[in-house]
């Protein structure tokens, strides 16, 4: 036998007095329980010991390996420790102080004002239905009674993507599809963002989040539409509201109205968020013109109905008192943090 495996645990020790450091435990473990180490030496020896020795030195050189092996662990988990104790003695940090507080996330307050309203008319018989942000000329605009050369498009400057697409200027570019697929009677709801070249100030921005209702069935009347839109907007704030409503044109509705809800951050006395009128502009609606019912097949005079359109960060800046609807799309946490809920 080349190695004695008393004088390797010997020596073994005598060495590691000397390791002081991680890395010198390192290169003693290599040293000796590596492949060309002494350890192994001694297992390649063991074919040459008689039978009747095996046994007994074989457990001797595995006790051995099993020994070294334990005391490397220990030994490179006590400098570990100590490195750790220096380092922390050197820092002028105290791990004894409580950590930082950490802020449990939560919804954009679009995503849950969204949400809201759509809880609310879904509870009123509408069901959800989504629309493409990128779609055609034919449904954003023709389909809706916009002829090509119609002045209501200027009304609505729009991002072509080419010449026939677009980004929608309003989620009524479902209108048409719905009605296509489902005929009547329906009554549906689409939230979705909608795209204007606009110039962007406190009360508008190039893109802003809709929420679209249409109802069609037959003997639907204007009627059903104000008790409709009464109905959400006592139930979104929680109690009644001062509506006001004014005719106003839009080519896809006839009559067509807009709806003003006294402005509750200057309870009427005028703002710069009202623009001092004392009220704010918060829905488009109106009875479905003939012509949209034509263009889906559907006979304008059997069915009738009614739709609207409401921007939703208008109706944040209401119940939130907010001034400035840039704010939302800025990922200012100083100002997302202030909205627990809607």
């Amino acid at each position: 036998m080349q190695y004695d495996s008393k004088a390797v645990r010997e020596q073994f020790f005598s060495e590691l007095k000397d390791a002081a450091s991680t890395p010198a435990l390192e290169q003693l473990r290599v040293k000796y329980l590596g492949k060309k180490g002494p350890i192994q030496e001694l297992l390649k020896s063991f074919r040459d010991i008689s039978p009747e020795h095996k046994r007994a030195i074989g457990k001797e050189i595995n006790d051995l390996k099993e020994e070294l092996a334990r005391t490397l662990d220990e030994a490179q988990s006590t400098i570990r420790q100590r490195e750790i104790e220096k380092q922390l003695a050197q820092e002028n940090i105290d791990v004894t102080l409580p950590g930082r507080r950490r802020f449990a996330g939560r919804k954009h307050p679009i995503s849950e004002m969204m949400d809201e309203i759509l809880d609310i008319l879904m509870g009123m018989g509408f069901s959800v239905q989504y629309g493409p942000d990128i779609d055609t000329d034919y449904y954003n605009f023709e389909a809706l009674n916009f002829s090509a050369d119609h002045p209501a498009r200027d009304m609505q400057d729009t991002f072509y993507i080419a010449p026939n697409i677009l980004l929608r200027t309003h989620t009524s570019n479902i209108q048409a599809r719905i009605m296509e697929q489902y005929k009547a009677p329906l009554r549906i709801i689409a939230p979705g963002k909608a795209y204007r070249n606009e110039t962007i100030t406190a009360r508008s921005h190039v893109f802003f989040h809709q929420i679209e209702g249409l109802y069609i069935d037959k003997g639907v009347t204007f009627a059903d539409l104000l008790a409709t839109l009464e109905e959400l907007f006592t139930k979104l704030f929680k109690t009644e509201v001062q509506l006001r409503f004014r005719p106003s044109y839009f080519p896809f509705v006839e009559p067509g109205m807009e709806v003003d809800i006294g402005c509750l951050s200057c309870e009427r006395q005028g703002c710069s968020l009202c623009k001092f009128t004392g009220w704010l502009e918060v829905c488009g609606a109106g009875m479905v013109h003939p012509e949209v019912l034509k263009n889906v097949s559907i006979d304008p005079e059997e069915y009738s109905g009614y739709a609207w359109g409401m921007g939703v960060e208008r109706i944040i800046l209401l119940k939130k008192g907010v001034k400035d609807i840039r704010q939302f799309s800025e990922n200012d946490l100083r100002f997302l943090q202030q909205f627990n809920s809607i």
